[in-house]
């Protein structure tokens, strides 16, 4: 075969994948169905030109078509690590840990399932063995869900649902390699019955060892690209071998899944590439793995699908019937998963509320494609195994795939829209009405100042005006005879669009590089969180998202606990200089949203839309403001710092398109305008570097304001806040507990702090204690504690706190001061009189 007819063949491959995409939304058909229809053409075309007497004119290049070296090795090593880890670079980790219950569901449980039906029903239809059937049903399990992904998102479909589907997608196909590499093994070995939980019990090592491998080699390929600041190819270069090297040493040196290890190395550099990579060299990366990507998905459906003829070679009527035992089998699994387990995490609130038309449509998107015909050609190749097992399972494999691309995929649509899923409701159809009503009415005014600005002529001014002024009154006819839109819904819509202009602010914030790619997407998270509560929920489900985004996660909670138990201060440190420049932007960004809800809100919705919006905003800026607040009186002087930087980071960006625009000019030449380009990135190089925060200075400076630990100094100072334990509370959250306990004492560091007593209630801010009368009186607690705002604790166990007692007199009068203020009077023997 001639170096020639192979460079012409893999030519006229990528002729087609650039063809295909256009012709599949010409025909409205998924883009997979159409490379599986080129692919089966080429190998059935192939295969009949070298059979035919008629010409030998094209059998140098169906020879050439024909001895492409496709092995089941070529898609598992070669592109299925490129799809995968693609993938997992585009999910939002943040958004898809709010949905692991039915991701797991659908990527591992459904496989299971649908392994274990296909397995049983063909061991009962035919004479194989039960470890030969439940290796076909493992085959057959995993699911390619781009089609429905791509529709779902054509139909404005909910973006949790678009994500859980992407989600399945990361882990089906490691559960389905997981439990081919079993029963393959059982079947080579010639167990005929082996056991299901056993196999099953092999899963977690396969995953944990895979994840261990990826989450590794991830840093390691971190850890290179960093110094390469300013040579984006190289760290792409360095991203391209990752995959690979994780898929390599997992499944040839560890024997653990090599899906796995790509799904995890994928996500590590998803989670810490874009705060240690510059945000060009990330978006270069991001950029260049979407095209590996797309390459990659198109040869690996074309190159399988000119298998099909060969795969389906002796193919009988008996097949066609075992091959509609699969198809009943399969969808019968898809269906118990999706009908049954499903709408229970939705009942024990792991999941959302999925619609039948949805779920209906998830079922009949199930598509298989490459990754399926990929292990059928691993069987087939394999010469262990028995042939009549690697030819059934050849054709009912490929039989299978063909019937979701053709019949499931080329009807997709057609379902979709007997749903009624590809139509807008009657408040969406009603709001649009009105939308394209007040934009067209914009538009006449600015098109006027237009006509009068260019002094054009009045005949053809008059006459343009007319058509347009017909269709302005055609919508706003379209609008008045429409649906009533009630305020309720009224307030739904524009939190939704008040939310998205938040998420654009952010984005464009991002794109003038005045905020970090990290802290970006940690935000566009949070935005991407009020848009799915607010169209759940309407207001209430806003205000809960935006309590959400102040709260603090359990990663902050660990490095609270890391420091307060093993004394490490490096990770809290950074994760409050993330919540303090977070909660900056935040500020920022609520601060813009007026001009919007003048501009737009009020215009579409009306003056008490507006008015209800923009209290909403208000009460979110005062809440970002208290949280930010209580930062400041811990670290006073590092939200200046943050501050600074921020206007520092938005001034270079200003002035370098200032440049581009003197260079664009042509007032400063190319050199020029490079030199200076240089010179604004050197400074911004040293911006990046955030200001460092030292926790425990900044916790012995504030010790320091407490008056009653005016009089320590030095090592005593020192071991009080080695002593003292931080604690960060969410607002409502309740701190002492009436008749438990005294065990500790609690001093506000910052925040407020409502104290019930006895029907009483007592509000307590910085710098007050509260907790030490139970304790001097050797009782139970007779109050309760809740925190009212976002407030920082320290915290001193009993026996610490007497021992300050007897050593600090200040101390003394302190405690004995807080008693007098709510109205008791104390004696230090641990007695306590009503005054």
């Amino acid at each position: 075969m001639l170096i020639v007819h192979v460079t012409a063949v893999l030519a006229a491959l990528f002729l087609l994948i650039g063809l295909a995409e256009p012709l599949a939304e010409r025909l409205r058909l998924p883009y997979t169905v159409i490379l599986a229809l080129f692919g089966s053409a080429i190998g059935a075309g192939a295969a009949w030109f070298l059979a035919t007497p008629l010409t030998d004119a094209l059998n140098p290049v169906a020879e050439a078509i024909l001895g492409l070296p496709i092995r089941s090795n070529v898609f598992l090593y070669l592109f299925l690590p490129t799809l995968i880890f693609q993938v997992t670079l585009g999910v939002n980790l943040r958004r898809m840990l709010d949905d692991w219950a039915p991701i797991m569901l659908l990527a591992v449980v459904a496989v299971v399932v649908a392994t274990v039906f296909v397995g049983y029903a063909l061991s009962w239809a035919t004479a194989l063995p039960l470890a030969a059937c439940l290796l076909i049903g493992a085959i057959v399990s995993t699911t390619d869900p781009s089609a429905v992904v791509g529709i779902f998102r054509s139909i404005a479909a909910p973006r949790r649902l678009s994500r859980i589907i992407e989600g399945e997608s990361l882990l089906n196909d490691a559960a389905a390699i997981a439990l081919f590499g079993l029963f393959i093994s059982f079947v080579i070995a010639g167990l005929p019955d082996p056991s299901l939980l056993s196999a099953l019990g092999r899963l977690p090592a396969l995953f944990l060892g895979g994840a261990a491998i990826g989450w590794a080699l991830a840093l390691a390929a971190l850890w290179l690209m960093r110094p390469m600041a300013g040579r984006p190819l190289a760290q792409v270069s360095i991203s391209v071998a990752l995959p690979y090297l994780s898929y390599l040493a997992a499944e040839q040196v560890a024997g653990a899944s090599g899906v796995i290890a790509v799904v995890a190395a994928g996500l590590t550099l998803n989670l810490l590439g874009p705060g240690r990579l510059p945000p060009a060299a990330w978006t270069m990366l991001r950029e260049t793995w979407d095209l590996l990507a797309h390459w990659a998905g198109a040869l690996i459906f074309l190159l399988a699908a000119i298998l099909i003829p060969r795969l389906l070679g002796g193919l009988t009527w008996a097949d066609v019937g075992l091959t509609f035992v699969v198809v009943i089998a399969a969808v019968a699994a898809r269906a118990a998963v999706l009908f049954g387990l499903l709408p229970l995490l939705t009942v024990a609130r792991l999941s959302p509320p999925v619609s039948l038309p949805y779920r209906s449509a998830i079922l009949w998107g199930g598509l298989r494609g490459a990754v399926t015909l990929a292990l059928a050609l691993a069987v087939t190749e394999n010469l262990a195994a028995p042939p009549e097992v690697r030819r059934l399972t050849g054709v009912l494999a490929t039989g299978f795939t063909l019937f979701t691309l053709i019949v499931q995929g080329g009807s997709l649509r057609w379902v979709i829209a007997r749903l009624g899923l590809d139509r807008l409701s009657p408040l969406d159809t009603a709001l649009a009405n009105q939308v394209v009503a007040v934009a067209l009415q914009e538009v006449r005014e600015d098109m006027a100042k237009t006509t009068e600005e260019y002094g054009l002529s009045r005949e053809i001014v008059r006459s343009e005006a007319k058509a347009f002024g017909e269709r302005l009154e055609e919508s706003v006819r379209a609008a008045e005879d429409g649906a009533e839109i009630l305020d309720r819904d009224r307030v739904t819509l524009g939190l939704i669009a008040m939310a998205g202009a938040e998420r654009e602010l952010i984005l464009e914030r991002f794109r003038e590089r005045a905020i970090s790619s990290r802290l970006a997407d940690r935000i566009l998270t949070d935005a991407d969180r009020l848009i799915e509560q607010a169209r759940a929920a309407g207001r209430f489900g806003y205000r809960r998202a935006a309590r959400r985004s102040l709260e603090y996660g359990p990663i902050f909670r660990l490095t609270v606990f890391l420091r307060n138990r093993l004394r490490l201060s490096y990770p809290i440190a950074i994760a409050l200089a993330d919540r303090f420049e977070t909660l900056l932007i935040q500020r920022l960004i609520l601060r813009d949203l007026d001009r919007f809800i003048d501009q737009r809100i009020r215009r579409i919705h009306g003056r008490r839309v507006a008015d209800i919006l923009r209290e909403l905003a208000e009460s979110r800026t005062e809440e970002v403001e208290r949280a930010l607040d209580g930062l400041r009186l811990q670290f006073p002087g590092y939200a200046e710092e943050l501050e600074r930087r921020f206007i520092r980071r938005t001034a270079l960006r200003l002035e370098e398109r200032e440049y581009e625009a003197l260079r664009e000019d042509g007032l400063i030449g190319a050199e020029l305008h490079g030199s200076l380009v240089r010179e604004v990135e050197s400074v911004r190089a040293r911006l990046d570097a955030r200001p460092p925060l030292d926790v425990a200075i900044r916790q012995e400076a504030l010790l320091r304001q407490f008056p009653f630990f005016s009089e320590l100094e030095g090592d005593a100072l020192r071991n009080l806040n080695r002593a003292l334990k931080t604690r960060f509370v969410q607002p409502g959250e309740i701190l002492m507990r009436r008749d438990s306990p005294a065990r500790s004492v609690f001093f506000i560091a910052s925040g407020a702090v409502e104290i019930e007593t006895a029907g009483q209630v007592h509000r307590l801010g910085r710098g007050e204690m509260f907790g030490q009368i139970a304790i001097l009186s050797r009782r139970a607690r007779r109050s309760e504690a809740r925190a009212i705002t976002h407030t920082t604790l320290r915290v001193l166990d009993e026996a610490r706190f007497r021992r300050l007692l007897r050593r600090s007199a200040a101390f003394r009068e302190a405690v004995e001061a807080a008693a007098a203020k709510r109205g008791m009077k104390l004696d230090l023997s641990g007695e306590e009189t009503a005054p």
